[in-house]
């Protein structure tokens, strides 16, 4: 199969000629490219119409030279999202050209080409994919049909952050690439470390939010603080935030393939960072070469030939643009297999202890002695109450070191501290043992017997209780900050439904309220606020994690919002529905 490709979602008019058999591709493109500043929409516009013509004729001609009339087999092209003026004039050059030529028109969502693409060329079977483009950014699994969001900005796009601050400079588009030639000049000039302006860095769970560093390095510049400084340190605190992100979706998921894709991918340090990220925690991680990397018609044409061949075409009458098409919405009708969240709990068949390792920490179970033991070993001779966990937060290689000391730092003690004030409130939190602030590691209770992430097929209730307790926790003017289902821990029912309390002591239970069997751990992401909108977070961030990894999210999440309800503030379910729609292209 053969399969020509038209994009044209904002600023490159492309037209691609895919060949299945050969695997081979050919690419035409013509770049927008603005006399100041940012893209200007209708500038755009009329850029795209007339150069959409021309290299879509060029890669018509080249295909027909080497195959023949009857090279093209099939017609696709970027639905969305994108600018609208842009995506209509691709839409009616697709349309026009599959009539012509008379053969399937197939509709391509952006964004999921670009993880495509990505999963195709390292031959990854079931990656989480990290987009980093202009006015994106997600983190996509595979999950039951569809690719599940599993993170993303909650404002710009991360190259639309960068382009922010070089507008403001008045450096013209693109930024990105003069960014990171500013911060190499640094770097080099400061013998590859340099020191870090203090610059906003805001993760919520696998959410993230760049524009109150873009607001800083604004402000940076405006104080006179050097040019090359303030590139340095943009990209040190934007690209660390994505590449936590990526490793804390490896680890709710299970996942061990992460891939790249976006036209900010193109930067060395973020592909630096998150290749010494892969490599630390034995994950494989691929970024494709560069021409598929920028907007490209070569991986509409990919996916194209994929769809086309799963027979997902449209018919015209079908097939109208969508400027706010969002990838979770695309049926995934090309491939099948396993769930990206294969692992919930990564290192055990059971779904226990063993090997509970996070994002940020390793964690150690040992006796109430001290005396150390690998979970699924000695600590699991005689009681769970007498169990202890040892938390460290490990330092991270990608990181510029005094952005890691300061994380690691700063996590721990809020940790510390408001693990304990949720527990005085009511929650069921572990206890804290001791604060080993300098070497960034706790000591805490060993609480539950697996994690939330382990139990979803059967956690209705557990859900409940986890809505409750946030409520309880929000009502003292705090937010967990990342509370996941890897963050909830669970009791089984074991010991049966009569045991007294007496008897789940000995498992290492405390029962805070009858049917309250979950506690909540990690409060490394933790403040207090009391604001609703902070509050609505914590419950977006749950049932992101719920959608991306349950086999019948729903169910789950009613449930959550009912234990929430009985408690909570009507107020922050209210907030919640304005969060959910505020992602990219919602």
């Amino acid at each position: 199969m053969r399969v020509l490709g038209i994009e044209g979602t904002a600023w490159c008019a492309s037209a691609a000629l895919y060949d299945a058999e050969t695997d081979s591709v050919l690419i035409e493109s013509n770049p927008y490219e603005p006399d100041s500043g940012g893209i200007h929409p209708r500038e755009a516009a009329e850029h795209m119409s007339e150069a959409i013509p021309e290299v879509v004729d060029a890669a018509l001609t080249a295909a027909e030279e080497e195959y023949g009339p009857d090279a093209v087999d099939a017609v696709a092209f970027s639905r969305g999202p994108g600018l609208g003026p842009c995506l209509r004039t691709v839409g009616t050059a697709a349309r026009s050209l599959a009539g012509a030529l008379d053969v399937p028109l197939v509709g391509v969502n952006h964004m999921v080409a670009h993880l495509e693409i990505g999963r195709h060329r390292s031959g990854f079977e079931n990656p989480v994919c990290l987009n980093a483009s202009g006015a994106n950014a997600h983190l996509l699994g595979y999950h039951d049909g569809r690719y599940r969001v599993l993170g993303e900005t909650m404002d710009a796009g991360v190259g639309n952050a960068i382009d922010k601050f070089t507008r403001h400079v008045g450096w013209d588009h693109p930024g990105g690439p003069k960014v990171e030639a500013a911060a190499r000049r640094y770097a080099e000039g400061s013998d590859g470390l340099g020191g870090l302006l203090d610059l906003p860095y805001v993760v919520k769970g696998m959410d993230f939010s760049f524009s109150g560093i873009s607001s800083a390095a604004n402000d940076a510049y405006d104080d006179g603080v050097p040019v090359d400084e303030i590139c340095f340190s943009l990209q040190e605190h934007v690209f660390a935030m994505l590449t936590e992100v990526s490793e804390r979706a490896l680890s709710l998921t299970g996942a061990d393939e992460l891939v790249l894709g976006g036209g900010v991918a193109q930067n060395d340090r973020l592909r630096e960072m998150l290749a010494s990220m892969c490599d630390a925690r034995g994950a494989r991680f691929h970024a494709p070469e560069p021409r598929f990397l920028r907007d490209n018609a070569g991986m509409i044409a990919v996916l194209g030939a994929k769809m086309a061949a799963a027979g997902d075409t449209l018919p015209v009458r079908e097939s109208a643009i969508d400027p706010n098409f969002r990838p979770d919405q695309v049926p995934v009708t090309w491939r099948h297999g396993e769930s990206v969240a294969r692992g919930r709990a990564p290192g055990s068949d059971d779904g226990t202890d063993a090997d509970r390792r996070g994002a940020e920490a390793t964690v150690e179970i040992v006796a109430a002695g001290g005396d150390s033991a690998e979970a699924g070993a000695g600590a699991e001779d005689g009681d769970a109450a007498d169990r202890r966990v040892i938390k460290r937060r490990v330092p991270k290689e990608y990181r510029h070191p005094e952005l890691d000391r300061t994380l690691r730092r700063d996590r721990t003690v809020a940790e510390a501290r408001l693990t304990s004030e949720a527990r005085r409130a009511g929650v069921p939190t572990p206890l804290v043992y001791d604060a080993d602030v300098p070497n960034a590691t706790l000591t805490l209770q060993h609480v539950g017997d697996r994690d939330l992430a382990a139990a979803l097929d059967d956690g209705t209730e557990r859900a409940a209780a986890v809505g409750r307790h946030l409520a309880r926790l929000h009502d003292a003017g705090i937010v967990h900050g990342d509370p996941t289902t890897r963050n909830a821990r669970v009791w089984t029912d074991a010991l049966g439904e009569g045991a007294t309390t007496e008897e789940r002591a000995t498992t290492g239970e405390e029962v805070f309220a009858p049917d309250d069997r979950a506690a909540l751990i990690d409060f490394g992401l933790a403040y207090h606020t009391g604001h609703v909108e902070d509050h609505a977070m914590d419950l977006h961030v749950f049932e992101g994690s719920v959608r991306a990894t349950a086999t019948d999210p729903d169910p789950l999440i009613e449930a959550f919002e009912a234990g929430y309800a009985e408690l909570g503030d009507d107020d922050v379910l209210d907030r919640l529905r304005d969060v959910q729609g505020r992602g990219r292209y919602r």
